[in-house]
């Protein structure tokens, strides 16, 4: 038995474990993608019909093997049509994953960024106040150009007044959400993609599940208030913080701009200490 398992061991090359990593990982995260949405389901109808059609032939169903497989052979196309949200999901979700490219954050200093937090602090308190329905989505990294196309562009400075002027009730873009991009809100009356979790509570209006859903599809924040309650609520990489006060806001868009300034700071910072710091022996 030793010697069997010496064996087995010496064949196996540093690039075979490799290569079973490599694939254990991608398997595993496509499970992790899947889970618990609609594709879930999917799959497991097409494991049903994998194995019906093995046993089909096994067991001598040749009639019915035949329609599998031909069932088989065109379900390719159809597994292409059926699957398009949750393959066009999956390539966005590779697609938002940290590379160098410039963001609208960049461009912001330590002061315009609690200038900006206190603007949309005083104008969520405002808004939870007086129930007034809002969703404000913070862009970051991952470009949100079709999302915007679908509202108004306006390219404006943030402030309390315009913002309390988007969200009034008699207004025309009240009812969708405004981009905001840098320091600046870019567009408002935008639609965006709901969310497919069918975790969430049944409380939850389809404001907060387009606050959820855009948070799914990119790396932006998106501030939600309630029409109905008056609850501040914040969405982050499709999770829902609920109950939120004006201070707890602030904090966080503090986070959410200075975080990512910190972290190209730290880049650059990375990259000039290895260019031009020696590395120390021993």
């Amino acid at each position: 038995m030793p010697e069997i398992i010496s064996n087995i061991t010496a064949a196996i090359r540093i690039t075979d474990v490799l290569d079973i990593g490599i694939v254990t990982f991608v398997i595993y995260k496509i499970m992790e993608f899947i889970k618990e949405t609609r594709a879930q389901q999917l799959v497991k109808g097409l494991l049903v019909l994998v194995l019906a059609t093995f046993l089909s032939g096994e067991l001598g169903l040749y009639t019915l093997n035949w329609m599998l497989r031909g069932g088989m052979t065109i379900g390719v196309i159809a597994l292409v049509i059926i699957f398009q949200p949750e393959l066009r999901r999956g390539l966005e979700y590779v697609g938002r994953q940290k590379l160098p490219l410039k963001s609208p954050l960049g461009e912001i200093g330590k002061e315009k960024a609690k200038e900006i937090s206190n603007q949309l602090g005083r104008a969520v308190d405002d808004f939870s106040g007086r129930k007034t329905g809002a969703l404000i989505v913070f862009e970051k990294e991952v470009a949100l150009k079709e999302v915007s196309e679908t509202g108004t562009l306006l390219d404006a400075d943030i402030s309390l007044e315009l913002l309390e002027n988007i969200f009034y009730e008699g207004s025309p873009l009240h009812d969708g959400a405004v981009i905001i991009r840098g320091a600046r809100i870019h567009a408002a009356g935008c639609v965006l993609p709901l969310t497919q979790n069918r975790g969430l509570s049944k409380d939850l209006g389809t404001r907060h599940r387009a606050g959820i859903g855009i948070t799914e599809h990119s790396d932006a924040l998106a501030l939600i208030v309630s029409e109905e309650t008056g609850i501040i609520s914040i969405a982050r990489e499709g999770k829902l913080s609920r109950f939120l006060d004006v201070k707890s806001v602030e904090k966080e868009l503090l986070n959410f701009y200075l975080g990512g300034l910190e972290d190209r700071r730290s880049k650059l910072l990375r990259k000039w200490r290895k260019r031009h710091v020696p590395k120390q022996e021993g």
